[in-house]
């Protein structure tokens, strides 16, 4: 609990609970605070019931008074699920986009380039219980043999390369395609970064608006994109031009300048002999003096952290194989806003023990920073 009311203080909860209208009109034994914890805290105890995550919020609340107030009659599994019905996802989105800030320290490795923070963009799914209304809002993935056994909500993230920090995200359904989730992400970037994406994010349009936001960018493009070579570096690179394609007025859209990097990678032996794979990287960085084209490269490369922060949200704090646990849309929602609040807070923890203990942040593992977390709220023990 002390990690959860440091990361996300009382006053900060409270506030965003106002401006979504969900403070309770009356007293309740369930107030509208203690959901946002409850919703936190079920995603760090997802395999709980929705008595024993109570269990632990109620003890970890009475540790932090120092066991001043008296005991909380345990509320009904129905009074639980009423109250986080009443509380929606609103405040929980609220509340991360209002406290999710980047984590890196200077000099950390991996998470800078140009001397800007380095972010990448993905998406990944999750599966949700198979009702008829998740069905409806959410859709069921087809396979080889049909359809899936349960639909899944689909989450598009960036995150920040050196700490595994999610920055900002968006939650849509399976009809919703990751690259238009990612549009209201880059809507939202900020200056003083470079946004690290695969290929299938790239479209022109979208190059566009990151850029004019004033944001450096370093994508990986498909081969069906042709940029029009101007002339080559000394380093090996080139600079070119990039236009659209297609849309209203294609053809009067001002051309933008890129600088390209092709490398070849190493893919094993097939049996035939060695592989090369080709990768072509667009970059709005243009001068190799400043950054050389093997920055650029290991830039990309750390593009995978996102994915290894995707597994450690649904492999390792939700549970391998793991079907989240509410069965309409909104509380879905509020779950996985939950996961993500929750996934912060202990990615905060494993920055604040990094920067104290003067080691890489790569040398914390957030399997042992998930169980300390877990076991500090179940024993009641000292404050993280």
């Amino acid at each position: 609990m002390g990690l959860l009311t440091r990361v996300f203080p009382a006053d900060i909860v409270d506030d965003v609970i106002a401006q979504a209208g969900r403070t309770q009109q009356r007293s309740r034994i369930l107030p509208s605070r203690m959901m946002v914890y409850y919703t936190i805290t079920m995603a760090l105890n997802s395999d709980g019931s929705y008595e024993d995550i109570y269990a632990d919020l109620t003890d970890g609340l009475s540790w932090a008074s120092r066991w001043e107030d008296q005991a909380v009659p345990a509320p009904s599994r129905s009074a639980i699920f009423q109250a986080r019905s009443r509380l929606g996802p609103e405040p929980m989105a609220a509340l991360f986009a209002r406290v999710a800030q980047p984590l890196a320290r200077p000099g950390w490795e991996g998470a800078w380039l140009a001397g800007k923070r380095l972010l990448a963009v993905d998406g990944t799914t999750l599966d949700v219980p198979d009702t008829p209304a998740n069905v409806e809002y959410f859709g069921r993935p087809g396979t080889g043999r049909g359809q899936a056994g349960y639909p899944q909500a689909r989450v598009v993230a960036i995150a920040e390369c050196g700490s595994h920090a999610i920055m900002d995200a968006v939650i849509g359904g399976l009809g919703t395609g990751e690259t238009t989730l990612a549009d209201e992400l880059i809507d939202r970037l900020d200056q003083d970064s470079v946004l690290v994406a695969d290929r299938g994010f790239y479209s022109f349009h979208r190059w566009a608006t990151a850029q004019d936001r004033g944001v450096d960018l370093l994508w990986r493009i498909r081969s069906n994109v042709k940029p029009k070579h101007v002339r080559t570096l000394g380093d090996g690179t080139w600079l070119a031009t990039i236009t659209p394609s297609s849309g209203p007025g294609w053809r009067e859209v001002a051309p933008r300048m890129v600088r390209v990097v092709d490398y070849q990678v190493d893919t094993g032996d097939d049996g035939a002999g060695t592989v090369d794979q080709h990768h072509r990287l667009l970059t709005t960085l243009l001068d190799p003096a400043a950054v050389p084209a093997g920055d650029l490269i290991a830039a990309y490369l750390a593009r995978w952290e996102i994915e290894n922060t995707f597994d450690e949200l649904k492999t390792h704090q939700r549970g391998q194989q793991r079907v989240l646990r509410s069965k309409s849309p909104a509380l879905v929602c509020q779950e996985i806003w939950g996961h993500l609040c929750c996934h912060y807070a202990i990615r905060t923890l494993m920055a604040d023990v990094a920067a104290v203990s003067e080691h890489s942040p790569t040398r914390v593992s957030f399997v042992k920073a998930l169980k300390i977390a877990r076991r500090s709220v179940i024993q009641g023990s000292f404050s993280p």
